[in-house]
């Protein structure tokens, strides 16, 4: 991690810009949502502050995972190259590997942007905030990012399979992104069952925000950010699936 710092940072104006780019992106969803909220005053019973916790917990959980496992994002490459071979002679996991492989620090600057946002709602939340929920607040933001890193690993080992990533792969990711900045509630029945269901990203924003806000009183709530390690366990073992019926490229 230090010589892949030590090396993007030898380009130091385009480091700046790209995690100036990385900020301005996500900052343009929030002024949208802003100024929605200046119109509207509220979605489906939810106030700006409410949404913007989900958006900052989103969104720094997004920039964290592509930050640190952005390696499975460019996984096809090592398998169309050959290059997954030499991983696999090596005496470490090829998770830890593919997860070394690449780092993008540059990301930082939309984690300073949802920093930023959660900082200011929580000063301007109408809530008592307690030891539980302050907890409740970090689980949120380790299971967005569990989520996340399991989703980039799931895309990661279609490869195995297609030799090239699917585009596919994007809606969970991307468009995850942009859904889970929302309140689960607001969307038809069947979105909200699969996003906590299958992918559980309404176990990391929805039901500990409800908690949170003091909608439910069952502290059974803060504790659903767990589910996060329920979805990774999978996976991973797709991944060792994949692994197993690896073939060499032949490159």
């Amino acid at each position: 991690m230090r010589l892949l710092l030590k090396a993007q940072m030898q380009y130091r104006a385009s480091f700046i810009l790209l995690a100036v780019g990385q900020c301005l992106t996500p900052f343009t969803v929030f002024a949208g949502l802003y100024f929605m909220f200046e119109r509207f005053g509220q979605i489906k019973g939810w106030d700006f502050y409410e949404v913007m916790l989900c958006f900052a917990i989103t969104h720094m959980a997004f920039s964290i995972t592509e930050c640190f496992a952005r390696g499975f994002d460019m996984f096809s490459s090592l398998v169309v190259n050959g290059d997954f071979d030499r991983l696999l002679v090596r005496p470490r996991g090829t998770i830890i590997q593919v997860l070394g492989s690449r780092f993008e620090f540059s990301r930082v600057g939309r984690l300073f942007l949802g920093t930023a946002v959660l900082i200011w709602t929580i000063v301007k939340l109408d809530t008592d905030w307690t030891f539980l929920k302050a907890l409740t607040l970090v689980l949120m933001l380790a299971c967005g990012i569990i989520i996340f890193t399991g989703i980039f690993i799931l895309s990661a080992s279609i490869s195995f399979w297609t030799v090239q990533g699917l585009e596919i792969a994007n809606i969970f990711t991307d468009g995850g992104r942009e859904m889970s900045q929302y309140p689960l509630d607001i969307y038809h029945i069947r979105i909200q069952q699969f996003f906590t269901f299958i992918i559980p990203f309404g176990c990391a924003n929805y039901l500990p925000l409800q908690y949170i806000l003091d909608r439910q009183d069952n502290p059974w709530y803060a504790l659903t950010p767990l589910a996060g390690l329920m979805f990774l366990a999978p996976c991973l073992l797709i991944w060792r699936t994949g692994v197993r019926r690896y073939r060499s490229t032949g490159s």
